[in-house]
């Protein structure tokens, strides 16, 4: 369960306070803010790398369509695909490391030796394999099945899968050296005495009190899973036109640089945005470990 003191010490750090103040601006921004907003600010316009100004805060891409909408939308991908693949790492590490650290052994050699493995193979090649292979079958059995959404978000569905399976190997490392350690304890010897089983041990003894640990690493796997997707797409293999994410729009704000003129705003806004939630994300999670973990 949640240290009582735990949770005093972190609504008494001012830093968390900020942080959270700071992604639940971005977040409710990215998620509600667009929906006031006219449509047609998305699509083509005439005013071709329009400067920042009343009509347009953040000025305009190169089709003449507004970097505010643009930026807001994109944020909400990156959010998602952030959220989204940190939940699929804590699910598969979290019981990937439970299961290792509670059966010890052999089983915990096998299991761990697999993540070493894994470990060694090379994230960007797995991620272009994974969309090679998997987009155009998802895109015909969503298309068949009449999911126009999954056709148009496959390639979010397959990074949301693949960035989840990459993150989850730490996580499965930090949980079972946790489980190692509690397992020892006395309340678990009393549960084996009383007659519980395996199952009822490891969720109603050992889960909640990793719920600490579990939660720090939480919110620093989503801002590495936000950076990993981000570098995808800058580099054109994550989110593809005419949907839009950060790390897209900076591929488009470095592609409008040029010795002639610098249309900075494509640049600066963008990375301003990603930049200031990765930052809060990353000093909430330090809030959250000196809260939980005061010695570490």
């Amino acid at each position: 369960m949640a240290d009582p003191r735990a949770i005093r010490r972190l609504l008494r750090n001012p830093a968390a306070w900020v942080s959270a103040a700071i992604l639940s601006a971005v977040v409710l921004a990215c998620v509600v803010w667009p929906a006031f907003l006219p449509a047609s600010l998305g699509e083509p316009g005439p005013n071709q790398y329009a400067p920042p100004s009343w009509d347009h805060p953040f000025g305009t891409d190169l089709n003449g369509r507004d970097l505010l909408y643009r930026v807001l939308t994109g944020g909400r991908i990156s959010l998602l695909v952030g959220l989204c693949g940190a939940a699929v790492s804590l699910l598969i590490g979290t019981a990937w490391g439970l299961v290792a650290g509670y059966a010890g052994g052999r089983t915990d050699a096998w299991m761990m030796r697999l993540v070493d493995v894994l470990y060694s193979v090379p994230r960007l090649i797995f991620i272009l394999i994974a969309i090679n292979a998997f987009n155009a079958q998802i895109q015909n059995f969503a298309s068949g099945m009449g999911w126009e959404w999954l056709v148009l978000s496959s390639r979010i569905a397959i990074l949301i899968l693949t960035l989840g399976v990459i993150e989850w190997l730490t996580m499965a490392r930090i949980v079972r050296g946790q489980v190692l350690s509690l397992k020892s304890c006395q309340f678990i010897a009393a549960a084996k005495v009383l007659g519980q089983s395996h199952v009822a041990i490891l969720l109603r003894h050992l889960l909640p009190n990793l719920s600490g640990v579990i939660l720090i690493y939480l919110t620093l796997t989503i801002p590495a899973v936000i950076i990993d997707e981000s570098f995808l797409s800058f580099l054109g293999l994550g989110i593809q036109a005419p949907q839009a994410s950060w790390g897209s729009l900076l591929a488009d704000g470095a592609g409008a640089i040029n010795p002639m003129k610098s249309f900075w705003w494509l640049l600066v806004f963008p990375a301003s945005c990603m930049s200031v939630s990765l930052l809060a994300l990353n000093f909430l999670g330090d809030a959250l470990r000196d809260a939980f973990d005061p010695r570490g």
